[in-house]
């Protein structure tokens, strides 16, 4: 290691992050590979053994590398991606709702933004019957204390196990009641999704609004989608208002930072000229 540059702006033990960053990215140090010890890489740059194990805590949080107790600090191999094109992913939804099954059955949203097939994929679904509180309430339009259906997804890779995503939807309960095979989660994954579910019910999805933020994970969130410390999650709150104005679906969807993109692409009118 050529050792860490005393002039550069950057603080001492990013500069380390950044030199080992570029030789796992170069592919110097591979996937599975022991990261020397702290007391190596401290001879080697100069630093001390306090800004080494920042450095190392600095690749942890960019995902490049992973502590195991007792055994060392090792290169991750790289982890699945999703890239969410909102806008163009939910007309797709709705284009696919008029599809016959077999076609639905080929594909979802989650092999769209991935890039996967089915048979890579692994799904869980849990659905439970509450009642709305004052921010749900808030956000479907309706009385606090209103029946829901609360339904808790996640998909993952078959080649890892932590989920790509997961995503809270509530819908009104009276509403999917009235097709009973919608109260079933044994009925997940449903071909043609959550779009196609509200069609059973004679339901068309007019828009779909988005507001997303950054914030800490959870406890339960950081462990289910094995984030590092320091890495946030990305949420998406999705409100899907159909043609009659009514909001029929509140979707709270949380992506790991380290690991998703969200795209948009919006098309300009051109001036008149």
């Amino acid at each position: 290691m050529a050792g860490v540059q005393a002039r550069d702006w950057r603080p001492r033990y990013l500069q380390l992050a950044e030199e080992l960053r570029a030789k796992i990215t170069r592919g110097e140090l591979a996937p599975g590979t022991l990261m020397p010890s702290e007391t190596e890489l401290a001879d080697t740059s100069g630093l001390s053994r306090t800004s080494v194990r920042n450095a190392i805590r600095q690749l942890r949080e960019w995902g490049l590398v992973r502590a195991e107790q007792g055994r060392g600090t090792y290169v991750r191999a790289p982890r699945q991606r999703v890239r969410r094109r909102n806008a163009e992913r939910y007309q797709w939804e709705k284009d696919r709702v008029l599809l016959d099954e077999t076609e639905r059955l080929k594909t979802g949203a989650i092999e769209h933004d991935t890039g996967l097939t089915v048979d890579d994929l692994k799904f869980h679904a849990e659905y439970t019957r509450v009642e709305a509180d004052e921010d749900m309430a808030a956000a479907l339009r309706v009385d606090p204390g209103t029946p829901l259906l609360r339904r808790v997804y996640w998909t993952s890779s078959r080649h890892e196990n932590a989920p790509l995503t997961m995503s809270y939807s509530y819908l009104p309960y009276d509403l999917v009641a009235a097709n009973p095979d919608l109260l079933d989660a044994g009925k997940e994954p449903w071909p043609g999704g959550t779009q196609h579910q509200l069609h059973t019910l004679g339901v068309e999805v007019d828009r779909i609004d988005d507001v997303i933020r950054a914030r800490p994970p959870s406890p339960d969130e950081a462990e289910l989608l094995d984030i590092d410390p320091g890495v946030s999650v990305l949420t998406v709150r999705k409100t899907s208002i159909d043609t009659k104005g009514r909001v029929v679906e509140v979707a709270d969807v949380v992506m790991p930072g380290d690991r998703t993109e969200l795209v948009y692409s919006h098309k300009l009118q051109r001036w008149k000229t």
